[in-house]
Formats: C-alpha cells, sequence, structure tokens
C-alpha cells in the first residue's frame, strides 16, 4: 500500500530496492500532482496496479513491460467501467513518463497500451461550455487552448486563454470548473500531452478525438445538439454562456471590476450590461 504522510512514507514493492526510485515515486504525488482530487485517484490506480504487480510476481520496475501494463488493463476490465479504467491506465501511464524523466526507467510501459474505448465527446462538451461560464471565455479564446494551459498555480488550477492580438488571460478556475477540466483530462488521456488541443474535434460516428481544434461553426452546432437533447427550446449560441456566467456572477453580488478583468472587457459599461439582463434576454 502507498502511505504518503508527514513523516509516514509506505512505497511498493516496486520501488524498494532503488532509493532512486522510491524517492522519484514519493516526488510524483507530492511534487508533480498538486491537484488533490487527481492525487487521489492516480494514488487509487498505482495502488492498485503495485497491488497486481505483486501478485503477478514483479517486484523490480526494470521488470514490467507492455505486456504486463495491457494485462492489467484486460483485468479492470472486467470490474470497472470503461472511463475509471482509462483513468487507471492515464495514471500508470504518466506515473511511468514521470519515471523515464528521473531516468528510472528507460521507456514507459505504458506508452503503446490502449485502454477501452468509449465516447469522450459528453466530457469534452462540458468541459469547453464550463470554460465559457465560468471564465466569462469567448469561444474563440477557448478552443485556441492546449492542454498546458490548464496548470496548477499554488494550491489551484488555473486557465490562460488566448485572446485576440495574441494577448493572453490567465485566472484561476471556479472548482466546477476544476472538476470538468480535471476529469476530462484524464479520462482522455491528454494529460501530459502539452501541446495537444484542448478541445478537439471528434468527426464522423466514431467519436473519436483528433488533433484537430473545434471552429466555432462546430462548436454553435454543438450547442443546439445539446439544447435539443435536453428539450430547451430557447435559442443560445457560443455567447450564451458568456453572458449567463457574467451575468449570474454579478447578479449575485461579484464586483464589476472583477467580472471586466475576467471577461476582458476594455469598458466597464460593457460588462455593467450583463447585470441588467433579465432571464429572457439571455
Amino acid at each position: 500500500m502507498i502511505k504518503i504522510a508527514a513523516g509516514s512514507v509506505t512505497l511498493p514493492a516496486l520501488c524498494v530496492r532503488t532509493p532512486a526510485a522510491g524517492k522519484r515515486f514519493i516526488a510524483f504525488f507530492t511534487a508533480n500532482i498538486r491537484n488533490a482530487n487527481t492525487r487521489r485517484a492516480y494514488t487509487r490506480a498505482t495502488v492498485d496496479f503495485a497491488a497486481w504487480c505483486d501478485q503477478a510476481r514483479l517486484t523490480a520496475l526494470e521488470d514490467i513491460e507492455p505486456v504486463h501494463v495491457a494485462a492489467y488493463i484486460e483485468t479492470l476490465q472486467t470490474r470497472l467501467s470503461a472511463p475509471s479504467v482509462k483513468q487507471y491506465l492515464a495514471a500508470i501511464r504518466m506515473l511511468f513518463d514521470w519515471l523515464v524523466v528521473g531516468q528510472q526507467r528507460a521507456v514507459n510501459p505504458a506508452a503503446a497500451v490502449r485502454g477501452p474505448k468509449h465516447s469522450v465527446i459528453g466530457l469534452r462538451d462540458h468541459a469547453l461550455i464550463s470554460v465559457m461560464v465560468y471564465t466569462f471565455a469567448r469561444v474563440g479564446a477557448a478552443i485556441k487552448m492546449r492542454v498546458e494551459d490548464v496548470y496548477i498555480q499554488g494550491l489551484r488550477t488555473w486557465g490562460r486563454l488566448h485572446e485576440k492580438g495574441g494577448k493572453r488571460h490567465e485566472m484561476p478556475c471556479h472548482h466546477t470548473l476544476e472538476a470538468s477540466l480535471e476529469r476530462y483530462l484524464d479520462l482522455t488521456g491528454l494529460r501530459g500531452q502539452a501541446k495537444a488541443v484542448l478541445f478537439p474535434n471528434a468527426p464522423g460516428k466514431r467519436g473519436e478525438l483528433t488533433e484537430r481544434p473545434l471552429q466555432q461553426n462546430e462548436v454553435y452546432r454543438m450547442i443546439r445538439r445539446r439544447l435539443l437533447a435536453a428539450g430547451i427550446a430557447t435559442a443560445a449560441g457560443c455567447h450564451t454562456f458568456r453572458a449567463t456566467g457574467i451575468t449570474e456572477y454579478l447578479r449575485n453580488g461579484g464586483k464589476l471590476e472583477v467580472a471586466q478583468q475576467m471577461a476582458n472587457h476594455e469598458s466597464s459599461r460593457t460588462t455593467g450590461l450583463y447585470g441588467r439582463r433579465n432571464d429572457q434576454g439571455l
């Protein structure tokens, strides 16, 4: 079992033989993963994998090959949902990437292993809409984001938007947005792919993400599909979520100058208009 606390560290058998590997393993959770929810999820995944390795009599990091990781993933599919299996694989892959960078492994044995297929479109759409609502982002800025634009600073998850004219706009994430982004990155396997597009398109019926970013017209069509599926007849578009976020923030006592900064408006008059909107005006 892995236990990381002040003055108490219990390592899996895989990392006991080499002190350097043990230190690197601990640093993976304490220095590399700053988000508490991700740390808990990845600890659970690596604990389970380490226990499986013990049963398979794999007692050293260098013993683990891609076939072992693939066999472990196969066992997971008998007791976990496809998204959970993907999350476990993402944790193992990220751990071994960390060990490779720390020169404790020559290659990542999980790199070539593929998890079960499942639709990630819903996770993407939820994360994108959350970005527009909670950061007041223009859709054009949101679809330009890359994975590296979601990062940890201090104890908070931050988002970086790319506005017109090459301007960068950074802000801490609301806890609901943070949860949506963390789940999306974990279950799609995008975490760790810093330069990858954060919100890629997924053409056709297979629902597989590509390397091309969503375009604004594709986001609009996605919103219309989501509204129809939810039985909502109200007309809405890309700007609706930005407008809703600003309006609700001001309506609940948020400061106008803070909303102006978040929305990246040049004038507070523009931001102030949202505070006077009624529900029908959205």
